[in-house]
């Protein structure tokens, strides 16, 4: 497959080309056209000449346009699903269900286009307001630029192109340079689906060229941005004055108390949180701490169904665990394992790479201040610790530079209602692991895991502006 950049809703090749990989076989599947300098500037340009096309279509009419793209998607299931497999390496079963999410998640921007609203607000609380009336509308921001990861390169773009294509923004996606393929797909279906010329755009290549072009550019007004915290950082101290929303890393925990509903269902339900995607998502289960009553018995349970975990190729269905993203990031996790194992971490089942698969994998004895611990590993391994009380638990799970999600599993209301006020994670999770999402709801976080939110009323919300009138009756 040869795959063209599209530019301004037209598709266009370069001179510069980049091979795709299956991430399992080493095959070659796609070769994508890269962006240069001149190729970003186009898009820019091309973005702002679509700005007032695109803030003037109504919303019945953006609402339509995300519908048909949603018809496009739904047609092409299959062929995304395998695509998503081969390119990111996300078993077929885990990707089908990535497409799936795409097409709600796409499904409530296109509703949510038609509740864009403004407020009335009381200008006579003021005493020099009295006699007069006023309102605010919501209006598009602007430009978007839409940075998105490999991990989910299909759902989290949709996450940004939706949103901003329902709230009348011309957009400009940049996939991850590993997985460009449904990102272009994606592109391709709201083309198809009829988005004014210049409404969208999307544009593959480096960071250091096509990154730092569009986060620097006065022109772009809004950039929505997941990746690594890292690159967030830089993102914040280099675009100057826009609006920023960004999803970063985690090191997601779940608090196990003495008594659960189901200790069953429990650790199945922690044992997908830890190893879904090969562990590659920002809010998978990385710590896990069981209080000491039924942590030999967790363990246990935990342990015989890592082992049950299929590793294969993503493409077959009962596959479970198929390959990192790169050799280099297995190569990584090894090392860091490797080191907790020299400090003092134990290693129950896994702990070994094949090639660019890391065997799921179960460590305790591990101390806090390890990389394992304290950073976000990002792969299918999981840290299991001990604590004397439920209250414990909480605290430690607190005691993170991240704050994404976390999850506890316990039966006692008030217990579940203090790890909700002493977490300081942008979600909690009552009796199911971190790693559970929804589309439409809020998804932000605290501390160093980012700002902003996602989900597709509160994204629309993020990529407008307010616009106050006042009318005075004093006349």
């Amino acid at each position: 497959m040869e795959y063209g950049l599209i530019i301004g809703s037209k598709n266009v090749k370069t001179e510069k080309r980049k091979k795709v990989f299956d991430k399992f076989t080493g095959e070659i599947i796609a070769e994508v056209s890269i962006a240069t300098e001149k190729e970003v500037e186009l898009a820019l340009d091309s973005a702002l000449r679509a700005k007032k096309t695109m803030a003037e279509l109504p919303a019945h009419r953006r609402a339509e346009i995300i519908f048909k793209a949603v018809e496009i998607i739904k047609g092409k299931r299959e062929f995304l699903g395998k695509l998503i497999a081969m390119e990111a390496g996300k078993p077929i079963k885990y990707a089908l269900g990535e497409v799936d999410r795409c097409i709600e998640n796409l499904t409530f921007a296109g509703e949510e286009a038609k509740r864009i609203h403004g407020e009335t607000f009381p200008v006579d609380a003021s005493k020099a307001g009295e006699n007069r009336y006023g309102f605010y509308e919501r209006f598009p921001v602007g430009i978007v630029v839409a940075i998105s990861p490999f991990n989910f390169p299909l759902n989290l773009a949709a996450h940004k192109v939706g949103p901003a294509i329902a709230a009348g923004c011309p957009v400009i996606l940049k996939p991850a340079g590993l997985t460009p393929l449904s990102g272009i797909e994606l592109i391709k279906a709201f083309v198809e689906a009829g988005v004014p010329e210049g409404g969208v755009s999307v544009i593959a290549g480096s960071g250091s060229v096509v990154g730092e072009m569009l986060i620097k550019d006065k022109r772009v007004s809004k950039i929505s941005f997941t990746g690594s915290r890292e690159v967030g950082e830089h993102i914040t101290k280099t675009a100057g004055l826009k609006k920023i929303t960004m999803e970063l890393g985690s090191n997601s925990a779940v608090v196990i108390d003495r008594e659960v509903y189901d200790l069953n269902y429990t650790v199945k339900r922690c044992v997908l949180g830890a190893y879904y995607n090969q562990g590659q998502v920002c809010i998978s289960v990385q710590r896990i701490y069981v209080h000491r009553d039924v942590f030999d018995d967790f363990l246990e349970l935990f342990v015989n169904e890592t082992k049950k975990q299929v590793i294969g190729n993503p493409l077959d269905e009962k596959t479970d665990i198929g390959p990192m993203i790169s050799e280099a990031e297995a190569i990584r996790v090894e090392s860091w394992i490797d080191e907790a194992k020299d400090e003092g971490a134990r290693v129950l089942t896994g702990g070994k790479r094949e090639g660019v698969v890391y065997h799921p994998t179960v460590i305790i004895d591990a101390k806090e201040d390890m990389r394992i611990v304290k950073d976000e590993l990002f792969a299918p391994a999981v840290v299991i610790m001990p604590v004397n009380s439920f209250e414990e638990g909480v605290e430690r799970a607190d005691n993170s530079e991240y704050g994404l999600q976390a999850g506890v599993f316990t039966k006692d209301v008030e217990k579940a209602m203090f790890a909700f006020r002493s977490i300081n994670t942008g979600g909690i999770m009552i009796n199911d692991i971190p790693s559970f999402r929804v589309d439409q709801m809020p998804y932000g976080g605290n501390k160093g895991s980012g700002l902003g939110r996602e989900g597709a009323r509160f994204a629309i919300e993020d990529m407008t502006v307010l616009k106050a009138v006042i009318f005075n009756f004093n006349r």
